[in-house]
């Protein structure tokens, strides 16, 4: 019992999934017993995650949004940086939808008769944009709309950073419930090994080895992505903005982007992300200000993982996204990669986001959950990559403009 609870969350879930197959192999002909008696567990687990995620986007992306007045202090480097972020990391979710398109033919639609689904009605793309605003206080988050739950946070957070000095009480407050709402989100998250085996039990009794073979397509799909993002994206920006061979780039990369991949932390990764990035010629009050702001809100692989999980989990209930769905999970996924920053898990966080804004239901998130350190390792060093390609970047243009930096 000690040696288990030394064991990371990855590997707790890892077994959950493992022992999730093998018992829903050893149930298929009992599959109506896994549905009645095991799958409530895994609703519950799945409540407490609708539960929080409202809350957590409120809260983190306000105390993100007031503490950016360093960004204000250092102009067009935050400026820059910013930008850089949330376009690439637009890019990749669009090239995540992508590739996981090309890749559906080979996902399942499974068995999930105790799962319920209601394909919402089609929607316009001008409606789209205008339901991207509230007009209710309380309703984005009683209602989860995701979308909506983002601009309050920021009108919010861009009002506190108006008032200046006379708000003071309420960025310690934004922090204060901020805090309060990590720890919440990491309770409910330490839960996701009973919720990961509770879940897909009741699905592998109901579908056999079908379910096993498509998670090796889902992610391979995601790797590919990874790739494509890397070579394209990041080649061209680092070549026309960056002022640098993307070979060399790459090369002298190799020593983060191997740290990344094994220990799939970017934070973890940041000391030797900053000595290679300064390797290659970036400043270090650039690479001092680029790289950790990146770890936080620049999440280019996390955001393909959400575009190909979405379009997986959506094949598996026999729904085709519609374009205006796309766009909405684009959106999401951009703007959400700030409101999960620092929050542990933050994959199926931002997952079950992307999942809600769409009308997707999220139980899915239990056919991928158990091999998410796969997709994991991968995302991670993708998302570091952005990080030092921005540095190199930022510093190009800087040095160009005559900037000292």
């Amino acid at each position: 019992m000690e040696k288990l609870k030394k064991l990371s969350l990855a590997a707790q879930i890892f077994i959950a999934l493992v022992l999730a197959v093998i018992a829903g192999l050893l149930m298929q002909s009992h599959a109506e017993f896994a549905a009645t008696y095991i799958k409530p567990f895994g609703t519950i687990f799945l409540n407490l995650v609708k539960f929080i995620v409202g809350p957590i986007v409120l809260f983190s992306i306000m105390a993100g949004v007031v503490s950016m007045r360093d960004i204000r202090k250092v102009g067009q480097i935050g400026g820059i940086t910013v930008v850089y972020y949330f376009c690439t990391t637009a890019v990749a979710t669009a090239i995540g939808l992508a590739i996981a398109n090309l890749f559906k033919g080979g996902f399942p639609a499974l068995e999930t008769s105790s799962l319920s689904y209601e394909a919402p009605e089609a929607t316009s793309k001008m409606d789209v944009f205008v339901n991207i605003f509230p007009s209710n206080f309380l309703t984005p988050i009683t209602e989860a709309n995701m979308l909506q739950v983002i601009v309050t946070a920021l009108l919010i957070g861009f009002a506190i950073i108006l008032l200046g000095d006379s708000a003071a009480k309420a960025v310690d407050g934004i922090n204060l419930w901020n805090g309060i709402f990590m720890k919440v989100m990491e309770m409910i998250l330490s839960l996701s090994p009973v919720g990961v085996f509770c879940l897909l039990c009741p699905v592998i009794a109901a579908n056999g080895p079908m379910v096993i073979g498509s998670l090796a397509k889902v992610i391979l799909a995601a790797y590919c992505a990874y790739v494509l993002h890397a070579i394209i994206v990041y080649s061209a920006t680092i070549s026309t903005m960056g002022g640098m061979s993307p070979v060399k780039f790459f090369k002298g990369m190799l020593p983060a982007i191997m740290f990344a991949f094994s220990s799939a932390s970017s934070v973890g990764t940041l000391p030797i992300n900053m000595e290679c990035t300064e390797n290659l010629g970036a400043s270090r009050e650039v690479s001092s200000f680029v790289l950790p702001l990146g770890a936080t809100i620049n999440m280019d692989g996390t955001a393909i993982y959400q575009g190909v999980c979405a379009v997986f989990i959506a094949s598996c209930y026999g729904i085709n996204l519609t374009p205006a769905q796309m766009v909405s999970i684009v959106l999401t996924a951009t703007l959400a990669s700030v409101g999960t920053a620092g929050v542990p898990g933050a994959g199926m966080v931002m997952l079950a986001m992307v999942l809600t804004s769409v009308g997707l239901p999220i139980d899915g998130i239990a056919l991928v959950a158990g091999v998410d350190r796969i997709f994991d390792m991968g995302r991670t060093t993708l998302n570091i990559t952005g990080d030092a390609s921005c540095s190199i970047i930022v510093s190009n243009i800087l040095r160009r403009r005559g900037a000292k930096i």
